[in-house]
């Protein structure tokens, strides 16, 4: 059974687990008629200092994959329509780099500012961490999730969580932190150019 955690709660992952896969969901507020709603999930790998190395430590959308493949996204989920996660990242902590300590990742609305968009017309948002064993597997064995209860009335931008190594133990962290900006703002926030 998966533990369900609260803003700001960070938990020790079982030192066993090698690969994960964090499946993040979402519905759009059924009020709103904005248009197409496209959230994007993204990933940094960021190194002591708290920034990205280089480029292929940002994968997203038009980069579904990091250096050593440590961190692959399954694809861009443009409607979000359906049950279930609505975009998945695989994070393989055996072909981590050495210089990788952290794992951000993050999810933004695409063209929030030309759509009128933001996260106050989200709900249900959430990331789940599955244990997998195998390299193709689309499912696991639950062991966390984290439900973002907050508003977000202005927000375009989400740090939803961090996977971060502390001593030789991968430890994840609950985070919800909202950003204006975009997509470009955790760019820059993170050490890359736009």
């Amino acid at each position: 059974m998966a533990i369900n955690l609260q803003k700001g709660q960070r938990v020790a992952l079982d030192s066993s687990i090698t690969r994960v896969l964090v499946g993040l969901g979402w519905d759009v507020n059924k009020f709103d008629s904005g248009g197409e709603f496209d959230l994007d999930v993204s990933c940094f790998l960021l190194g002591e200092n708290g920034k990205a190395g280089r480029d292929e430590d940002f994968v997203f959308y038009n980069n579904l994959k990091s250096r050593n493949g440590a961190v692959v996204h399954t694809g861009d989920n443009r409607t979000g329509a359906g049950e279930g996660d609505d975009e998945v990242v695989m994070i393989d902590f055996k072909k981590m780099p050495d210089d990788v300590k952290k794992v951000a990742v993050c999810v933004t609305i695409h063209e929030a500012e030309a759509r009128r968009q933001n996260f106050g017309q989200v709900s249900n948002a959430y990331v789940r961490v599955d244990r997998v064993d195998g390299e193709f597997e689309t499912a696991g064995t639950p062991v966390l999730q984290f439900d973002l209860m907050e508003e977000f009335s202005i927000e375009t931008a989400l740090v939803v969580c961090e996977i971060y190594k502390h001593d030789s133990a991968w430890k994840f962290n609950a985070v919800a932190a909202g950003y204006q900006g975009g997509l470009a703002a955790l760019c820059r926030s993170y050490g890359l150019s736009v």
